[in-house]
């Protein structure tokens, strides 16, 4: 696969996409494919030069004490070449949460394909240095900032990613959690209402609860326990949806609601909890890897990539009546899933494509942990809708999609 995207015009060299989270010192250059292909303008102008302030000369590893666990920077003087777009084409886009995992992939996305972008974070479990390799571009803006707070901003289209997503995240502060879904979506929502920008809100599969039924289409309501451990984020999901839907009903907002299934990729954090984060680091560090339950429990596995496409075809667009599952049908048992991973570490562990084991480590192992509470125990979208309405299905395999995933935390934990 060369490319990512549902369409010509809004693809992207994965190259472009994989120089800023698997080599992020390496800084793609003007002769990429997508430069060349972006539009009859200048090669100067579509990528923009930053000026250093500091040379390495004067702050480099022979001069700083216990480099690099004192100070690291990447060496990138230029940033990556975008798009150059008619004004009339441009789009300035908010994107809330666009520090998170799925956030920070998504602005990526949007900047190489030309538009103005507006990043609001409160960092409360997103990170900073997925996007800065941004900082200073004349496309890109970034404000730290709460939705719970009311903001004014001139915008197009609303992106609103901005939830914890992880149990762990999500447990740590229940009351933000249904705050953030509940009064950040109104705002964003207000905020929608007055600019008349076109808003996605991106919910979850979560709000299926443990489903009764399977696979789990639209139509579904839904088996959710509201008022147990995970209620605040499946339950505060559930309200923003109906907030959404108020809104278009009563003020005529455009809406889109993208109900997201199991998604991986690079920029998880390593110690969010989530199933393919927790089984990759732990079979790099050779520790056990810890299934809760007996290992039964399914999930459908999806690619960041993919859902990125997905929420950019949701958006563009015509289909506002009902929520759209963004999911892969590649379902598995959370016992195969750990297997799989273990068998693909071992497997670029032996071709040296990854570092070998640390001193005095063996081979993970997997051990198994009391059932979590409210845990699904089935989960795999209907995606008949997706298919109809936005020509979208999912492209990446997941073992390409998890080879990608543990070439970039093997990078990470070497660091």
């Amino acid at each position: 696969m060369t490319e990512v995207g549902n369409s010509r015009d809004d693809s992207v060299p994965l190259d472009l996409l994989q120089s800023l989270y698997l080599n992020p010192i390496l800084s793609p250059t003007s002769s990429s494919s997508f430069a060349r292909s972006a539009a009859p303008a200048p090669a100067s102008a579509s990528t923009h030069t930053r000026t250093d302030s500091v040379t390495t000369e004067c702050y480099g590893p022979s001069t700083v004490r216990d480099w690099p666990a004192a100070v690291a920077f990447t060496t990138r003087t230029t940033f990556p070449p975008v798009k150059k777009l008619a004004p009339q084409q441009r789009k300035r886009i908010l994107v809330t949460g666009g520090a998170g995992f799925v956030g920070s992939h998504l602005v990526d996305r949007l900047m190489f394909l030309g538009h103005d972008v507006v990043v609001l974070d409160s960092f409360f479990s997103g990170n900073k240095t997925t996007l800065s390799h941004w900082v200073g571009h004349p496309n890109f803006e970034l404000i730290r900032g709460d939705v719970v707070e009311p903001i004014l901003l001139e915008v197009d289209q609303i992106y609103h990613l901005a939830c914890p997503a992880s149990p762990k995240a999500y447990q740590r502060n229940a009351v933000k959690t249904l705050k953030t879904s509940f009064i950040g979506t109104q705002n964003m929502l207000g905020l929608a209402k007055r600019t008349k920008a076109r808003f996605l809100l991106s919910s979850t599969s979560e709000v299926y609860g443990s489903p009764t039924v399977h696979p789990q289409p639209e139509t579904y309501w839904g088996n959710v326990n509201p008022n147990g451990p995970r209620a605040c984020y499946d339950e505060g999901k559930r309200v923003a949806e109906a907030l959404t839907y108020g809104y278009a009903r009563q003020d005529g907002v455009d809406v889109r609601v993208a109900r997201i299934f199991n998604c991986f990729g690079p920029r998880m954090s390593a110690d969010d909890g989530r199933l393919v984060s927790n089984f990759v680091v732990a079979a790099l560090r050779g520790e056990p890897l810890q299934i809760y339950g007996d290992g039964s429990a399914t999930r459908s596995l999806m690619f960041v990539h993919d859902l990125v496409t997905g929420l950019i075809s949701l958006m563009d667009s015509s289909y506002a009546d009902t929520p759209v599952n963004i999911g892969s049908s590649d379902e598995g048992t959370v016992l195969s899933w750990a297997e799989a991973i273990l068998s693909l570490v071992r497997d670029l562990r032996a071709a040296g494509q990854i570092s070998p084991l640390p001193a005095g480590k063996r081979e993970s192992v997997i051990e198994f942990l009391p059932e979590v509470v409210d845990d699904p125990p089935r989960r795999r979208p209907d995606t008949t809708l997706a298919r109809e309405t936005i020509a979208w299905e999912p492209k990446w395999t997941v073992q390409a999609g998890l080879e990608e995933t543990i070439r970039y935390f093997a990078a990470l934990l070497a660091e």
